[in-house]
């Protein structure tokens, strides 16, 4: 009976002291994401800094954009629905936790979004194996990316932050991103459409120094069915490598006047072929919108 004691009492220890470590690592995560918020907030520009910025969508706007963006405007937006300043979205799915195999866990976040300045703010639980979770956090905030992911909140096992093609990256996300928040898209909001296809359309947009321009494809419906860049930095081991970055959307509905994305999953192109990496629903969205 004594080893049976003995292996009782080393038990009840390791949970006391996973109990303790999970409420210290919740607890230090969370007060970095309310820095990070912070920050977030702080940057956003209000109306009254840009008194020209229209706060309602207006069809007669789409007169000069390719065929395939004005089907897609008139498809989820209607005339003189409020332009969006902000949203929070909950979301649950699935990461790929292995670069070369297929290691799907479960996932839950929290993602705030500001729409000028361009920013968000990703917060994730994963699962990784009953009472063990990685945080991750990754966001692109004031012109500056971040993406580090740490065993409990505590153990950092990831970790890029800076400009550069890390800040290009997560503002890439940003703009792969708009078909749920579709008013960042217009031309108002200083971005800039160049046909090529009855079904696809080049879009550039800045933000301070950087500069993107992705491949959009509409579907039949004149829905966004992909956003792809043929170069977004990736981290392979410790390196950073260039590769293909593809964006699908699907299962549009319809959310505060205006038609958006429900499903999306993102993936890189290797060599191999295509590796999709997350998978989510969204299952819940407030928005806030321009007075």
């Amino acid at each position: 009976m004594t080893w049976l004691l003995w292996f009782g009492l080393a038990l009840s220890s390791l949970v006391v002291a996973t109990l303790c470590l999970w409420t210290y690592g919740s607890s230090r995560w969370a007060g970095g994401i309310r820095t990070l918020t912070h920050r977030l907030e702080a940057a956003r520009v209000d109306g009254k800094t840009r008194p020209t910025t229209p706060a309602r969508f207006n069809t007669r706007d789409l007169q000069d954009l390719p065929a395939p963006v004005q089907r897609y405007f008139r498809a989820v937006l209607k005339d003189g629905q409020p332009i969006v300043t902000a949203l929070s979205i909950d979301m649950a799915g699935t990461f790929n936790m292995s670069a070369t195999a297929e290691q799907w866990k479960p996932f839950t976040s929290r993602q705030r979004v500001v729409t000028c300045r361009p920013g968000f703010l990703w917060d994730a639980r994963i699962s990784m194996v009953p009472g063990l979770t990685v945080r991750v956090v990754d966001s692109y905030i004031a012109g500056e990316g971040l993406l580090r992911a740490a065993v409990l909140g505590l153990f950092t096992v990831a970790k890029v932050q800076g400009g550069g093609e890390i800040a290009r990256g997560e503002f890439m996300r940003f703009f792969a991103e708009a078909a749920w928040y579709p008013t960042a898209l217009l031309p108002s909001q200083g971005v800039r459409w160049e046909a090529i296809d009855e079904h696809s359309a080049n879009v550039s947009i800045a933000d301070g120094p950087l500069t993107l321009s992705l491949l959009f494809r509409f579907n039949d419906a004149g829905l966004i069915d992909s956003v792809r860049s043929e170069a977004r930095g990736g981290m392979v081991g410790n390196k950073m490598v260039m590769m293909p970055w593809e964006c699908r959307l699907s299962d549009y509905q319809l959310r505060d006047g205006m038609t958006v994305p429900i499903t999306g999953e993102a993936a890189w192109i290797r060599p191999e072929g295509r590796k999709p990496y997350f998978r989510g629903t969204i299952t819940s969205v407030s928005y806030e919108f321009a007075p």
